[in-house]
């Protein structure tokens, strides 16, 4: 994975092909290991999933949003791999500085979560809800300093070419959480019946053997023990951990801000109706799915952009972004192509679409999902454009590209069309693609202009 970049199309293809799956399979598991737990506490009845739901949001937010602090451990790495095949002690450095932040930064997430119920109550949820979902966060919570070092610890190994790894680890992870949740959720073999909080037991079980797992991975693997990644943990190294805040932190920011208006518009779709909100959380996990793929080639482009970094190749780093946006942009026009040729089928996955009771549903489902097919050509291309700008070591212009593009045309537009003309929901889905477009339209605008921006090694 290490030697000189290639110049050759179809190299670079295999080489950002054979990173990529592992990246695009793990984040698909992922969201099967929180998907068991919905299907687990959806036995319990509407208010102990209302209480998840909303502590799962929250939670969720937070850990995501610090997986991009931690990742940029990627670009830094790679750079380093990429000027010098064996920089055993940057490496080590980076990742050492990159725990610093997250463990520090999962500290303050887990304080956040113990304000979940003052901040539901903000929010206007119902007293029953808060009432359970408090204990569940609280619980919760234990498990944000393993997460983020796991997903730290993810990223690293596939940056050192063992991605399937992490899909390895990831797939583990599903078996142990459902193991988890039937045993503490329910009481099964003799274990206490916890109800809700016994999924978050389970998660935090899950994310510990997550972090157990990389580690001995990282222990008995000969090509990742050789840079003794858990070694002098408690040694500082000040430069190096400003450049993972200034890297990180844009990101962060970045994944907040997307991340806003998604959620900013469920509470949209809440104010115009209840079917139109069902409508649009069923529509919205077809995107989700397909969101996964450009999402991991935008991973490996990462990778890939920042090795050619390292080596001062801006040819290496052209290739590696053509190759990137082809691939990502190339299969969200056949999602989107499966998404108009058949949404009934689509449907059928998560409901009756016959049943006379889900008839106003289907229909806003339908509706949202052809400009669903339409926006995910801007998501892929957002999330590739951003990726790649990553692999430059660029973050802070491409944060405040995405606040802007998100918050302002994307927001914007969706509370005018949803709320102030008859396009209701629909007119919500508009500002989603609006925002998308503007954001994609603007990372890709800085990528093509990378070297009169000065964002190219010298």
């Amino acid at each position: 994975m290490f030697e000189k970049p290639p110049h050759r199309w179809i190299d670079e293809l295999r080489a950002m092909v054979r990173l990529a799956a592992p990246l695009v399979g793990a984040n698909l598991l992922q969201m099967a290991v929180w998907a068991i737990d919905v299907v687990f506490i959806a036995r319990l009845g509407p208010e102990a999933l209302a209480a998840s739901s909303l502590s799962v949001a929250l939670f969720g937010l937070l850990i995501w949003s610090l997986t991009g602090l931690v990742g940029a451990a990627s670009p830094l790495i790679a750079a380093e791999l990429g000027q010098r095949a064996h920089a055993v002690r940057e490496v080590r450095r980076t990742v050492r500085m990159a725990a610093w932040a997250g463990t520090l930064a999962a500290l303050v997430a887990m304080g956040i979560c113990l304000m979940g119920g003052p901040l539901m109550r903000l929010t206007g949820q119902e007293a029953g809800v808060i009432a359970r979902a408090e204990p569940f966060l609280a619980v919760l919570s234990l498990a944000a300093v393993p997460a983020v070092l796991a997903a730290l610890l993810r990223t690293v190994v596939a940056t050192l070419g063992r991605p399937a790894i992490g899909t390895a680890i990831t797939a583990m992870a599903v078996l142990v959480n459902a193991l988890g949740n039937w045993l503490f959720v329910f009481g099964n073999l003799g274990a206490p019946a916890l109800g809700l909080q016994g999924s978050a037991i389970s998660s935090v079980i899950t994310s510990l053997a997550m972090l157990t797992a990389f580690a001995l991975v990282i222990r008995l693997d000969r090509r990742l023990h050789r840079y003794r990644l858990l070694g002098r943990w408690w040694r500082a190294e000040w430069r190096r951990l400003a450049d993972v805040l200034r890297i990180g932190l844009p990101i962060c920011g970045t994944i907040i801000a997307e991340a806003g208006m998604f959620n900013g518009a469920a509470f949209l779709m809440g104010r115009i109706g209840e079917a139109e909100l069902a409508g649009h959380t069923v529509a919205l996990q077809f995107a989700a799915i397909a969101f996964q793929v450009p999402f991991g080639v935008g991973q490996a482009a990462t990778i890939r952009v920042g090795l050619a970094f390292g080596a001062r190749d801006h040819a290496a780093i052209a290739l590696a972004g053509r190759v990137a946006t082809q691939l990502g942009i190339g299969f969200m026009v056949l999602s989107a192509a499966v998404m108009i040729a058949f949404p009934y089928q689509l449907l059928q996955l998560y409901i009756d679409p016959a049943a006379p009771q889900n008839s106003r549903m289907v229909g806003f489902a339908l509706q949202y999902m052809l400009v669903a097919a339409a926006f995910q050509l801007f998501d892929g291309a957002q999330a590739v454009g951003a990726s790649m700008l990553r692999g430059l070591q660029d973050t802070r212009v491409p944060m405040v590209f995405a606040l802007f593009g998100y918050w302002v045309p994307g927001v914007g537009t969706a509370m005018w069309l949803g709320l102030f003309t008859p396009l209701g929901g629909l007119g919500v889905w508009i500002g989603l693609l609006v925002g998308l477009m503007f954001v994609a339209g603007m990372m890709h605008w800085r990528w093509r202009n990378r070297a009169r921006l000065g964002l190219l090694p010298a």
